[in-house]
């Protein structure tokens, strides 16, 4: 398995259920957001003793996350985002910091003990650091919301891939255009940089290597105007913003279409709080030099202050600032209305694991999740013996359940004729399906071993159908019983995509609690056709029903009414 996963115990409380949390849901410190800043201020909080939550909803390191190189962090020679911020979560966790992964519903900062409620559960603390930074601009060029997905990208690592052989243009001028246009050549035929300014924004030393780049070309003083084409892209015009002169590019009758990466900026992900701590025009929260905002007790730290540098070194600048600062704060407020808050005694870390299938690391994760099993669980598998996919899929099955007795392996032929093979039905193989203790067939297939990041959903989606299950509000439960037609959901995935995982547990969670509903994950790596029949050229792929087609990550309330529509 690949290294970055999300911890089992804390992804089993992502949404509904809070599993990592002890004690009561009152804390010294809650911070928002596990970016560089927010994991910063966990480490230096822990440290200090404080019981503290951190809340996330990404993958560790935010915005690093999704940057393959990192080689310009003090002390760091080289490494990639990813690797850094789970080092950095697991620092935290050293210290003691509680992490769950949830989404920020509202919160309510009028009371010396402030209020955050989550998808989670509602959590309160005597301090907040906000740290929920910025999410990428798009340009409104005609044609970029038609083709998301279809050509149309803002995360090269995630969906770099999907381009290899063809041409990539990269719009903009900044560090992370520079920096993503390099990692594109890995593997693009071409890199050609739209930049409407005259010369890059970004320091010299990295322009200089885009530049000198042999596989990269550069447009200053351009403008993308449109993209279009069919299924995919076919044609992009472009403006020169100094003479005036369209330009056309059209893709070869050889070449298949070509892919746009928009690097342009930010917009703070400020919204929840607004009302709450003073924002300005643009959406950043205003601080003093100490990370305090207007309101006491609330701090904010890393991309959503505004900054002239936007970079990881700055982040953790302010985290540990935030932090400290908040220190003082919290004793003198404990102090004041005589709180006593324990924090739980630190030294539990997460354990990612590598290379295989499941190394010991995990396993120590994974044991005590699959001992809550109430019931015994089955995982019926139709495999294409010949190929490679169910080669693997057996293998992984057959460790998979030597970790549970709960866990049943059975091997099925498509051309069996039970009922059991007739209502999986499986269109696809190698599959997986997974039946309850009754043999009912729940709904959800993987297609492809659920590796990576997947891995989180099929534990999840386990532990819903063996029991106890994850906690769910009765609103979602009335939003997933109102699809009351039957509805195929196939989530197109990539094993290192930090979104997928998320819009896959939703799927599944509401075909384990509606037998009207279908969830299959496929990992379009090992399904060329799949994803060529859908023209997929980004991730998650959601397709309802083999016909209408959706891109990017979505909440169950979006996946519901697409099971309506």
């Amino acid at each position: 398995m690949e290294a970055g996963r999300k911890n089992i115990e804390t992804q089993l409380g992502s949404g509904r259920e809070n599993l990592t949390v002890t004690n009561s849901n009152l804390y010294d410190l809650i911070i928002i957001g596990s970016g560089g800043a927010g994991l910063t201020a966990g480490i230096y909080a822990g440290r200090a003793k404080l019981k503290t939550l951190i809340i996330g909803k990404d993958k560790p390191g935010g915005q690093i996350a999704i940057t393959n190189e990192v080689a310009n962090y003090p002390g760091i020679f080289q490494t990639t985002g990813a690797e850094l911020g789970e080092t950095m979560k697991k620092q935290a966790q050293n210290f003691g910091s509680e992490h769950i992964e949830a989404e920020v519903l509202s919160v309510d900062f009028s009371a010396d003990t402030k209020e955050v409620v989550t998808s989670a559960g509602t959590f309160e603390s005597v301090g907040v650091i906000i740290a929920t930074g910025a999410r990428p601009r798009t340009l409104g060029f005609v044609g970029e919301d038609t083709y998301r997905g279809r050509g149309i990208g803002y995360c090269a690592t995630c969906d770099g891939e999907f381009f290899s052989g063809m041409d990539v243009f990269v719009v903009g001028a900044g560090f992370a255009a520079a920096e993503e246009a390099i990692f594109l050549t890995r593997y693009a035929r071409k890199v050609i940089v739209i930049a409407r300014e005259p010369e890059f924004t970004c320091s010299a030393s990295i322009a200089d290597k885009v530049l000198a780049h042999p596989k990269i070309e550069v447009r200053f003083n351009t403008e993308l105007l449109e993209v279009g084409g069919e299924k995919v892209l076919r044609y992009a015009v472009f403006k020169n913003n100094q003479t005036g002169e369209i330009t056309r590019y059209e893709v070869t009758p050889l070449d298949v279409s070509f892919g746009v990466f928009v690097f342009v900026g930010y917009m703070p992900q400020s919204e929840a709080f607004r009302g709450q701590v003073e924002l300005d025009p643009a959406g950043y929260i205003p601080t003093d030099v100490d990370m305090k905002t207007n309101v006491p007790g609330i701090y904010a730290a890393g991309d959503i202050r505004f900054k002239k540098l936007r970079q990881l070194v700055t982040s953790v600048s302010d985290g540990g600032i935030a932090a400290t600062e908040a220190e003082k704060y919290i004793k003198e407020t404990k102090e004041r209305l005589g709180l006593s808050i324990e924090a739980e005694p630190h030294g539990q870390t997460e354990n990612p694991t590598t290379e295989a299938f499941l190394d010991d690391d995990f396993r120590s994760q994974l044991v005590p999740v699959l001992e809550r099993f109430e019931k015994p669980v089955s995982l019926v598998a139709v495999l294409d013996p010949a190929g490679e996919v169910g080669r693997e899929m057996k293998a992984f099955l057959e460790e998979f359940s030597s970790l549970s007795d709960k866990i049943r392996v059975q091997y099925v032929n498509q051309n069996d004729s039970s009922d059991l093979v007739r209502r999986i039905n499986p269109a696809i193989l190698p599959t997986v399906a997974i039946v309850d203790a009754d043999g009912n067939y729940t709904g959800v297939q993987y297609h492809g071993v659920p590796g990576g990041h997947e891995i989180n959903s099929f534990v999840i989606a386990l532990y819903n159908t063996a029991g106890p299950g994850q906690k769910v509000e009765q609103a979602t439960l009335n939003k997933i019983s109102s699809v009351e037609k039957p509805v195929n959901f196939k989530i197109g995935v990539s094993l290192s995509c930090t979104m997928c995982p998320d819009v896959v547990a939703a799927t599944q969670l509401m075909a384990v609690k509606n037998p009207n509903v279908e969830a299959e994950m496929i990992d379009v790596a090992k399904f060329p056709e799949f994803k060529a029949k859908y023209s997929i050229m980004s991730v998650p792929a959601i397709i309802v029903n083999d016909n209408d087609v959706h891109f990017g990550k979505k909440t169950l309330d979006e996946l519901a009414e697409f099971a309506q529509a």
